[in-house]
């Protein structure tokens, strides 16, 4: 099978899709990670993206990259729903540590995550992203710009945001009535945030040349990921007939991921083709459709998105 995949890339491909349709079932995550070593070896691919929170990964990514932190915590946290506790996934991690400890920091692997942290039964407040995103930007002190209140420590994001678990709740998911995401508050917080992208990129010369570009994109996943919350609990806030909203919520979802997926890719241009691992309803190219009790939940996934956004560049493998 591997063989067969490897013959799939071709000098246009930079996102190799493996599907599987269960995450439960180690033998799919055994086939990745062969191809995975093979496709490091053979075909000069540098990073992996698995489907799994895109921050939280960041701490796995140090790990691989640098040996930071500590490996059972970084496995807990940085791989959702206790995946990291599974054997492939601890595998391919040690294995690629191992890979980067002798080679120079532009030769060594990348690990990410490419979902959006939001579930079925939950979603958290925005707050801790947008706080991280604004301590970066309060770096470039220094320069005058009309955009200067998204980092103006006098914009209270914590009040705004009020409390965490007014966002997270259960509650705040199953019933638009109890969502947050159309409130004033969540309102202002969307402008805040998107005032804040402006300015990443409007000060991007000098905030790279203060820190660096991986520093850069790394400050910009946190924001992204501050509106993409934004994003999925103005949806939640939306009434309408169940099978309607939760389809949405679905689609919110894999549009994120496309985001995410899309931004990868920008930072890993240079260093080679990214293996893409997930379930085969996020990554197929044709729409994706899911039955839930009674409910018929059609959307289009993040393959059916990326398939005509960049072509031939995106193949999908199922399992």
């Amino acid at each position: 099978m591997s063989q067969d995949i490897r013959d799939l890339v071709t000098p246009s491909c930079d996102l190799l899709a493996l599907g599987e349709p269960t995450h439960l079932e180690p033998a799919f995550g055994h086939a990745r990670n062969e191809l995975f070593i093979q496709l490091v070896e053979e075909r000069g691919f540098r990073s992996i993206a698995l489907e799994t929170d895109r921050i939280p990964a960041l701490a796995l990514d140090d790990h691989v990259r640098d040996g930071a932190g500590d490996f059972d915590k970084a496995m807990r946290e940085g791989i959702a729903f206790g995946r990291g506790e599974l054997a492939p996934n601890r595998e391919l991690i040690t294995w690629m540590r191992e890979y980067n400890r002798t080679r120079p920091p532009e030769e060594r692997l990348a690990f990410h995550g490419f979902d959006a942290e939001m579930e079925n039964l939950s979603a958290p407040s925005p707050r801790h992203y947008l706080e991280a995103a604004r301590a970066y930007l309060a770096r470039d002190e220094g320069l005058a710009s009309p955009l200067a209140l998204a980092a103006d420590p006098a914009v209270d994001i914590a009040s705004l945001a009020g409390d965490d678990e007014r966002w997270s709740r259960t509650e705040a998911v199953l019933d638009a009535a109890c969502s947050v995401g159309a409130t004033p508050e969540a309102e202002a917080l969307r402008c805040l945030a998107d005032d804040m992208l402006t300015e990443f990129h409007a000060r991007a010369p000098r905030l790279i040349a203060a820190t660096s570009r991986a520093a850069w994109y790394r400050a910009k996943a946190h924001l992204m990921a501050a509106i993409g919350l934004l994003r999925y609990h103005r949806q939640l806030a939306r009434p309408a007939e169940e099978h309607v909203r939760i389809s949405r919520m679905l689609a919110t979802r894999d549009a994120l991921m496309v985001e995410n997926l899309l931004d990868i890719r920008a930072i890993e241009a240079d260093r080679g083709p990214t293996l893409v691992f997930g379930h085969n309803l996020h990554l197929q190219r044709d729409p994706s459709h899911m039955r839930m009790r009674d409910l018929d939940l059609d959307w289009y996934g993040a393959g059916a998105i990326l398939g005509p956004l960049v072509g031939e560049r995106y193949v999908f493998v199922a399992n």
